[in-house]
This record gives structure tokens, C-alpha cells and sequence, in this order.
């Protein structure tokens, strides 16, 4: 009698379980077909999502959308680009073998994909392993102990880009605007106009003809610009013809390029950790990419704030490198962390005031991502490393296993954009009037150490125990009692 019971319980939950994922499969499905109907795709004609760049958020993301969708194979192509040609390191292929043979599920995979025998030749040192070609099988080489599902792996950049309906930067910034100038070569022909989605959180400043900063999705915006003249457009060419790729010939519109971010970390968004984060842009695209995007554990809000958002990502990047500094220094001192805290906040409260018209919408999003980047991301990483000299500024700032720390160059860039003399301001105390860098002096310091090379790690310490360091409160009531938005500082008129 109880085992009667007993199996007709296992029954109700193996049943349960059948009808709660076929219910999962149906909404995917809608949530598809919803985004095919929005994008005019035909029968037959699959929607072309394509990753370019595969570093771990730009990995990830693209697994996400192939576990999420890739089901659905007449209904979309999922695939990614990164460059051929990258050996993986002998330790690498050890501890990647490590990683395999510590997960049953994908050992059993590799097996049956007859793909693991390559991982014990590379663990012997009988064979060299590519990225490319790790990437294939599930492992990105800046996030090896995460193994991801199987991806579409392309190593032409025309072959993957040609048709996409839409792109997914995760190139660090650095690279994007040239990848992007070669990309928009590649759409020379096109009729219709792909929607790009950026994760890049880097920037760059500009010193003419005013002071600028500028941004991953503005750096896409004029690589594409280049359309008009590629083409070869003239007056001569028929009306019917020129409305057909007009779209085009102007570049890649705003309206098509949106930025997506938020408080997390890539391999822990993979292995299911709550989080969230925004997509901002054009109401066209980003509401209807949101629902596309959301899942149950990854939950995508929506934001019309498009070029503050990618700045706020490129800002946190600073000051964790200087926390990663800070705790290694300190030997994780509470104390001495919370300091560094307080005066890092209070300077980026004081930069967004100069950058946003409406900071005070900005702080909970900068705060939740400065917090999660500080706890666990690879711009405090590398401050750490450099902190314990098992780093040093002369070996640059794209680091094997980590990939590109973009909080080097946006230090750089900050600095830059805060030195100018035209955005002189009035010094609280000495009554004169200076440059908003002098305002900032943990964003000094870390120019000294990281770009100049005139300070040693230490010095961040210094700099915050400094006896005539402000007030952190008395930098917020700076920032809150003056009027010092500037639109142009973000290039906007």
C-alpha cells in the first residue's frame, strides 16, 4: 500500500515537472515568435543572432541565448565570432583537463562528442588547443572553470556578420571601434538594418573641439557612418533604389543601438545567481529586447538613458581597481576598505553631477554596480594583483585567463576628460578655481599609479590618509549645491 502511494507521488512530480517544462518551452517559444513578428521574419527565415567578441560576458551571453532558444532551429541561428589563432598555455589545458574530469556532465559530454581525447593530449603536452576551439565545445579561455553549453564558433568575421539581424558587442572598447569600422564594410550591401546590443563598458575621452567622452555604442555609431561612402551613393542613382538603403547609407541609426548592463557576474549568471540588469535605448527596440532577454534567475529592465549608463559601467571600473589595491594592501582590513569606499563614492556622486542632468536616478544602479565589481570583478582582481606585485603596469592591461581589465584605460580617460582647464570650477577652500580632477584625489592617484608610473601601490594609502583629504559629505555638498552638468561632456548638445 505505501509503495502504491509512493509511486503515485513520484508519478504527480515527474508529471509536474513534464508539464512545467513544456509550459517553459511553450512561453520561450511565444517570446520568439513575438520578437520574429516585431523583426518582418518569413517563414523559414531564422532570426541571426551573433556574438562578436568572446570574452565572459560576451560568452556567456550568447550561451544564454543558445540554452534559452536553440531549440527552435528554424526559428533562429545563434553563433559567435572570436579571432583564430590563440593557443591556450600549457597550465592553461592542465587545469581546463582539471575542470573536465571534476564535472560528470561534462565529461560525459566531451565523450560523446568524441572531443575529449584532444583535452588529455593537451594535458600531456602532445597537442596545442585554440581558443577557437575550446569555445566550441563550451569553455571560454578568460572564464575556464565555467563551462558553458557548446556554441556556434565562426573565425571570419564577414561569414558571421554578413546577415545578422542582430549583433552582440562584447568586445572590450578598445577594440570595438575597429572591429566595427571592418564590420560595416561587410554591410555595404544590405537592405535592411541590424540592431546592435552592446556590453562593452570601456570608454575614451576627447579633448576637441570641446572636452567629450565617448562610448562603446557612439564609437559603432560613427564605424558606421562610413556606409554612405562605401556604397559610392550620388544623385544619380534611381529613387527607388536610394529609398531601399537609405536607412543604410546613413550608418547604423541610434534608435538601433542600445547598451546592456547591470550589477553582475558572468559565470555566476550562467550558473543560474539571481540578477538583473538594464537594457537602454530606443523604446523601439529596448522593450521588446527585454522580454526577449528575461529569464526567471536574469530579470532585464528597460532604460531610455543609453550613453550615462555605459559611462556609470566605465566609472566603476576605476575605483575598483583602487578597492582591489586597498584590500590587498590592508590584508582585507573592514576598515580600511569601508574608508576607500567612502571616498570613492563620494568622487563618482561628484563626476555624475558633472555628467548627468538627473545623477540622483543614477545611484542606485552605480552603487549596485560598483558593489558587485568590487566583491568579485576583474578590475579589483587585477588592483589585488598589482598591490602584490604579481602583476606589474609593464605587462599592459589585457591579462591571459582575465582578458581586457578596461579599468585601466578608463582611469586614463577620466583623468583625461577631468584635467581639461575649461571645466574649471571654484575650489571650496582655497578659493580659486580649478580643474574638477583636483576634486578627486583617489582618481589622481590611481592616474599616477597605473598610467604615469610615478607612484608605487602604496600610495594609494597615502592618498587616504592624508590629513588634508576632505570630507567625503563635504565633496556630495559640492557636487549637490552647484550647478555643474555639462551635456557636452557626454557629447550631446
Amino acid at each position: 500500500m505505501v509503495g502504491s502511494v509512493e509511486t503515485r507521488k513520484s508519478y504527480v512530480y515527474s508529471n509536474g515537472g513534464s508539464i512545467q517544462k513544456n509550459q517553459n518551452i511553450c512561453n520561450l517559444e511565444e517570446k520568439l515568435d513575438e520578437l520574429r513578428t516585431i523583426l518582418n521574419k518569413a517563414d523559414g527565415d531564422p532570426i541571426r543572432i551573433v556574438g562578436v567578441g568572446a570574452g565572459a560576458w560576451g560568452s556567456v551571453f550568447a550561451a544564454l541565448m543558445q540554452d534559452s532558444y536553440g531549440q527552435f532551429r528554424d526559428k533562429v541561428q545563434i553563433r559567435i565570432w572570436r579571432r583564430a589563432g590563440r593557443a591556450v598555455d600549457r597550465a592553461t589545458a592542465e587545469h581546463l583537463f582539471e575542470v573536465i574530469n571534476s564535472r560528470e556532465d561534462v565529461l560525459r559530454r566531451l565523450i560523446r562528442r568524441c572531443a575529449y581525447l584532444k583535452y588529455v593530449e593537451a594535458r600531456l603536452g602532445d597537442r596545442t588547443l585554440y581558443a577557437d576551439e575550446i569555445l566550441k565545445d563550451g569553455f571560454c579561455l578568460n572564464m575556464i572553470e565555467t563551462p558553458l553549453c557548446p556554441l556556434k564558433v565562426v573565425t571570419n568575421l564577414q561569414e558571421a556578420v554578413w546577415d545578422a539581424d542582430i549583433v552582440v558587442n562584447g568586445l572590450p572598447s578598445t577594440e570595438t571601434k575597429e572591429v566595427f569600422e571592418e564590420i560595416s564594410k561587410y554591410w555595404k550591401e544590405r537592405i535592411t538594418v541590424p540592431i546592435i546590443i552592446s556590453l562593452a563598458k570601456g570608454i575614451e575621452a576627447k579633448v576637441e573641439p570641446v572636452p567629450h567622452l565617448i562610448t562603446p555604442t557612439q564609437m559603432i555609431k560613427c564605424a558606421n557612418k562610413n556606409f554612405r561612402f562605401l556604397l559610392g551613393l550620388t544623385q544619380k542613382i534611381e529613387d527607388d533604389l536610394l529609398n531601399s538603403i537609405s536607412k543604410l547609407a546613413a550608418g547604423v541609426p541610434i534608435e538601433n543601438i542600445l547598451y546592456l548592463g547591470g550589477p553582475n557576474i558572468a559565470s555566476e549568471i550562467y550558473n543560474k545567481e539571481y540578477a538583473n540588469a538594464r537594457i537602454c535605448g530606443s523604446e523601439k527596440w529596448r522593450k521588446p529586447l527585454a522580454k526577449f532577454l528575461r529569464q526567471p534567475h536574469f530579470i532585464v529592465w528597460d532604460n531610455s538613458d543609453l550613453v550615462t549608463h555605459e559611462v556609470m559601467g566605465g566609472l566603476k571600473n576605476v575605483y575598483a581597481i583602487g578597492a582591489g589595491m586597498v584590500a590587498a594592501l590592508t590584508k582585507e582590513s573592514a576598515t580600511s576598505k569601508s574608508v576607500y569606499f567612502a571616498h570613492c563614492t563620494s568622487e563618482m556622486i561628484f563626476i555624475t553631477h558633472l555628467l548627468a542632468e538627473e545623477p540622483e536616478k543614477l545611484a542606485g544602479p552605480l552603487l549596485a554596480d560598483t558593489y558587485v565589481t568590487l566583491l568579485k570583478g576583474r578590475n579589483a582582481w587585477y588592483g589585488q594583483m598589482i598591490a602584490k606585485g604579481e602583476l606589474s603596469r609593464d605587462m599592459g592591461d589585457s591579462i591571459s585567463g582575465k582578458g581586457m581589465i578596461q579599468g585601466v584605460s578608463a582611469v586614463g580617460a577620466f583623468y583625461e576628460l577631468l584635467s581639461q582647464s575649461s571645466l574649471n570650477m571654484l575650489h571650496p577652500e582655497e578659493k580659486k578655481h580649478v580643474a574638477p580632477v583636483e576634486l578627486c584625489p583617489i582618481l589622481k592617484m590611481l592616474y599616477r599609479i597605473l598610467i604615469t608610473g610615478e607612484q608605487s601601490p602604496q600610495a594609494i594609502l597615502e592618498a587616504l590618509r592624508d590629513e588634508t583629504l576632505n570630507d567625503p559629505r563635504e565633496r556630495i555638498e559640492i557636487a549637490q549645491s552647484h550647478v555643474f552638468y555639462r551635456p557636452s561632456l557626454l557629447g550631446q548638445p
